[in-house]
């Protein structure tokens, strides 16, 4: 009998090839490396919020602490991966479009800094349009080849939790007051929505 593990193995699989499919398409294929390359290590978010703190004075300590969270959410993914140690899909007959800094897969980093950024400059700066981004990296590395859809998944929910409970936290009076009151404010909203709809 089939376990729910071997079960969403094989969707997880079945999902790669389709996604790996669309990589045939070399435009698809180049913007894929593109999205990989520019989340490597966190880089194109870490550049967005010091790009802000620069750019955006009356939101400085928000554009700061939301990078600061963004930094930590992949620091934390990297230690995930370090207990976890799940190895890197395989898929056969297809080698992965990019290169990895290291072995292991679950969570995705590339994911939990974007999922982190989504959250944190997002509440800094509403409408930027930072969320459509990282949804791209965080399917870039689907299409890649090189983490499975669930890597995927959590990192992304570790990337966001993280940037709730450091927002809670507060580093002194003042700092991050962005990052704290908009993600304040989306929690707010999404109550309400939950009420009207009793469900």
């Amino acid at each position: 009998m089939e376990t729910l593990h071997t079960w969403l193995h094989a969707r997880e699989r079945r999902a790669l090839r389709v996604l790996g499919d669309c990589a045939a398409d070399r435009r698809v294929a180049a913007s894929a490396r593109a999205l990989s390359w520019c989340g490597e290590h966190a880089a194109v978010w870490l550049a967005t919020g010091l790009t802000g703190a620069a750019a955006d004075p009356a939101r400085r300590e928000g554009w700061l602490r939301g990078t600061a969270l963004v930094a930590a959410a992949h620091l934390a993914s990297m230690g995930v991966k370090r207990v976890v140690r799940r190895p890197r899909p395989r898929v056969e007959g297809r080698a992965p479009l990019v290169r990895t800094a290291g072995r292991h897969s679950f969570p995705s980093s590339h994911a939990a800094s974007a999922g982190a950024a989504a959250v944190a400059f997002g509440a800094v700066r509403p409408g930027l349009g930072v969320a459509p981004l990282a949804a791209l990296v965080c399917v870039s590395r689907l299409v890649a080849g090189v983490h499975y859809p669930s890597d995927v998944v959590a990192g992304a929910a570790l990337g966001a939790l993280t940037v709730r409970l450091g927002a809670r936290q507060g580093v002194r009076p003042g700092a991050g007051q962005g990052v704290r009151r908009g993600v304040r404010q989306s929690g707010r909203r999404g109550v309400r929505r939950e009420r009207g709809h009793g469900c």
